[in-house]
């Protein structure tokens, strides 16, 4: 196995201190930071995402994604485990089903990256969450028999981390029940080992077709030549539809030139720009955290300025589970003591910190 062969960057992942200080340079509050967090969250990078990152800069956009720093030790009153509340919404394992219409498959508990201000920091790496294949059967029993479910996202973890056969039995389970209008997968691997986009994957989705994509890129460094063939591959071979949700990540790019410039290239190899997010109110998220004044004022400086294909919608997922309110001065009800008042699309009123 080679370079190219995705299940080499997994078996090759650096996944301890002494791996990674043999490939860079750590600053003492790495290190030190490294150690700590490593009790509570794992720590994995592909060969190819580490390459991604400047070894010698503490502030590479790559390298802070993925190395623990101190701020993420540090637990606000306002961070909890699940954000998101998918646990008390979770009728049969791995399911989530916040949405009247559509319902998460948690189906991975492994990511090629383990990204520090992940949302299931709770769960990824632990291969006690992994539904099994008994467990995959009662989900679909559970899909077959709501009817007002029409959209199921297949997620993780990494849904990509499983083989070809395995995907190809779950899409076509999904494709067979009468009532889902539409698959969607949520993956990072475009991102962080694009390898896996192989011909016999990209095989699989146009059996399938229409599949739905969304990936993540944070940020125009993780754009490399690889990335633009294997998407454009995917997209072409496997007819693939594909989004970006992107997170407002601090000191990586929270700034309105740097979006642009990722925006412009997801468009260039064909990905649509979906979401940027505000971050996630998971614990040791603080650091990552942009106020949500200055991303409203990034946000203004996109739109307008650049043409509109390449513009995501800023929103943020409630913490409790009230589901995603756009970020703009329209939907803002009030600013309060502690931040700020949105309505959701039930009209319940949430408040969102700074």
């Amino acid at each position: 196995m080679t370079w190219s062969d995705w299940k080499w960057q997994l078996q090759n992942r650096i996944t301890t201190l002494a791996d990674l200080e043999r490939e860079i340079t750590l600053t003492d509050e790495e290190r030190e930071s490294f150690v700590k967090a490593f009790e509570q969250f794992q720590f994995a990078v592909t060969p190819y995402y580490l390459a991604r990152l400047d070894k010698n800069n503490p502030d590479c956009p790559v390298r802070k994604q993925i190395l623990p720093r101190s701020g993420e030790l540090i637990r606000k009153p306002n961070e909890t485990e699940d954000p998101l509340a998918e646990e008390i919404h979770m009728p049969v394992k791995g399911v989530t089903h916040r949405y009247p219409d559509r319902a998460i498959w948690y189906i991975s508990h492994v990511c090629a990256v383990y990204c520090r201000f992940c949302t299931r920091k709770r769960k990824v790496s632990d291969p006690e969450e992994t539904p099994n294949r008994m467990e995959w059967e009662k989900a679909l029993d559970y899909f077959r028999t709501k009817t007002e479910i029409r959209e199921v996202i297949l997620s993780g973890g990494d849904p990509l981390t499983l083989s070809d056969s395995s995907l190809e039995y779950l899409l076509g389970a999904l494709k067979n029940i009468p009532h889902l209008n539409q698959v969607r997968i949520h993956t990072r691997h475009p991102v962080t080992m694009p390898m896996r986009l192989t011909e016999s994957l990209n095989s699989v989705f146009s059996k399938h077709f229409p599949i739905y994509m969304v990936t993540h890129f944070n940020h125009p460094n993780e754009i490399s030549d690889e990335t633009k063939f294997y998407v454009m591959r995917m997209i072409k071979e496997g007819h693939v539809s594909v989004f970006n949700q992107s997170v407002l990540l601090a000191g990586i790019n929270d700034d309105a030139n740097i979006l642009s410039e990722l925006n412009y290239k997801l468009i260039s190899i064909g990905v649509k720009p979906y979401y940027l997010h505000q971050c996630d109110e998971v614990f040791g998220s603080s650091d990552f955290v942009v106020p949500i004044e200055k991303g409203i004022e990034i946000y203004r400086r996109l739109r307008g300025y650049h043409s509109g294909i390449t513009i995501p919608n800023y929103v943020k997922d409630l913490t409790g589970g009230g589901g995603k309110v756009l970020l703009s001065p329209e939907y803002l009800q009030k600013k309060t003591e502690k931040g700020y008042l949105f309505q959701n699309y039930l009209g319940d009123e949430y408040e969102v910190g700074h």
